[in-house]
């Protein structure tokens, strides 16, 4: 089987058109739903957890909302960079988000897989980000979605030692 060699573009100077960045955008969008949906789970959690991991989840889903929190205003500002407005309703949200919301009662253990579940989404939506950036050569947007990966890539390894 022959490869195909991936062809990658020149970064651009200042001054991106709307084709240059619609799917950036696009994927930015996507994302920033995805990262809403999942701040309001890791509130919910950090409100409801219960038992003997109290204190210890407790903490760490305020620390993963608070972090979450920054990301979707830097999410918003990056679509703003371009011009746009990161407009998105709840009802849009909903829509847009692969992430979706859970209405039971979940144990400490239950809620941490779920957490874990969702980073896939959002790194899955990451990837997506990431690779329309290097396709328009715009090195801001491949800097700080690299940094959401290393951020979420490490949450991960955490709830997932914290699992065994």
């Amino acid at each position: 089987m022959e490869k195909v060699k991936s062809i990658k573009k020149p970064y651009k100077k200042l001054g991106f058109t709307y084709l240059d960045t619609a799917e950036i955008v696009v994927s930015l969008k996507k994302l920033m739903a995805n990262y809403q949906v999942h701040y309001f789970k890791l509130r919910n959690y950090h409100w409801n957890v219960e038992g003997p991991d109290f204190f210890e989840l407790h903490e760490e889903f305020e620390k993963d909302y608070n972090r979450v929190k920054v990301n979707i205003d830097d999410i918003a500002e990056r679509i703003r960079v371009f011009g746009l407005k990161p407009m998105l309703s709840m009802n849009d949200v909903q829509k847009l988000s692969e992430v979706k919301e859970t209405n039971k009662n979940m144990t400490p253990l239950d809620m941490v897989r779920d957490v874990l579940k969702d980073y896939e989404i959002i790194h899955a939506s990451l990837l997506d980000t990431l690779n329309a950036s290097l396709e328009t050569g715009d090195s801001a947007t491949e800097y700080f979605i690299n940094e959401l990966i290393r951020d979420i890539e490490k949450r991960n390894w955490m709830y997932t030692s914290w699992c065994k």
